[in-house]
């Protein structure tokens, strides 16, 4: 199937790795559900392509019913789903010792159940066209343990093997998974760290082009991902700053 014939779903939707997917995809003619809280933000992206078939759901992505509401909405409108791109995600990076146990149970709520509220939404509906393609945005840190990003690795690793489960159940359905791994990219998710000190320093490193990527240079390969040949599965997308090493 071609990029401007399918019904594409991208959760945090509204900045950053989501975002500049959403520009490219609407660029190139596909029909886009756009998810995330931020609905002005989303209102933002359909005024900038007015021609595009767009249908903005404002939700959380931890909230399963809103999510299965807007599934049926994006089959109602379209007929089908043809790729779930979740990529909606915090990093509220903390060591252990601080005991952030809210910013703990959201990294969770939302790294972890909001991409299992997405596979468990529109699997009966691939499974049905026995076609489709999932994307989950993991991380460098789903590799690799440092210290005070021990409970958001713990997401990450998660979210491996939970898309590498799907891969293997869902392969003679001819669904896909995709694990979008990127390095540091210059988005919003630092501002969720709460220590301002290590807020800052992630802010730095993002101003440096050799040491951090771009939202839009990740949103290419994972565009490149999406319009593979019906065949192709690509399970991971490893991309990373040229200076980082880890």
């Amino acid at each position: 199937m071609e990029l401007n014939e399918k019904v594409i779903m991208i959760t945090g939707a509204s900045s950053g790795i989501g975002a500049a997917t959403a520009k490219r995809l609407a660029s190139a003619g596909s029909k886009l559900v756009l998810i995330a809280r931020r609905e002005d933000r989303l209102n933002e992206i359909q005024k900038e392509f007015p021609e595009a078939e767009i249908l903005i759901e404002s939700l959380d992505v931890t909230d399963y019913t809103a999510f299965k509401t807007a599934v049926q909405d994006t089959i109602d409108k379209f007929g089908r789903i043809d790729v779930l791109f979740n990529n909606a995600g915090i990093m509220p990076n903390s060591p252990l010792a601080e005991n952030r146990r809210k910013d703990w149970q959201r990294m969770l709520d939302i790294n972890v159940m909001g991409v299992l509220n997405g596979i468990s939404t529109v699997l009966p509906t691939m499974e049905k066209q026995r076609s489709g393609h999932i994307l989950t945005t993991s991380s460098t840190a789903g590799h690799k343990v440092f210290p005070g990003f021990a409970v958001y690795s713990g997401t990450k690793f998660a979210i491996r093997a939970i898309m590498d489960g799907l891969r293997q159940e869902e392969a003679m359905n001819h669904i896909k998974s995709t694990i979008v791994t990127p390095g540091t990219v210059d988005t919003e998710l630092f501002n969720t760290i709460p220590d301002a000190e290590a807020r800052s320093a992630e802010a730095a490193l993002h101003e440096n082009v050799n040491r951090s990527l771009s939202a839009d240079q990740v949103a290419v390969e994972v565009v490149h991902a999406i319009d593979s040949p019906d065949n192709v599965s690509i399970s991971e997308i490893n991309v990373r700053p040229i200076e980082q090493l880890a």
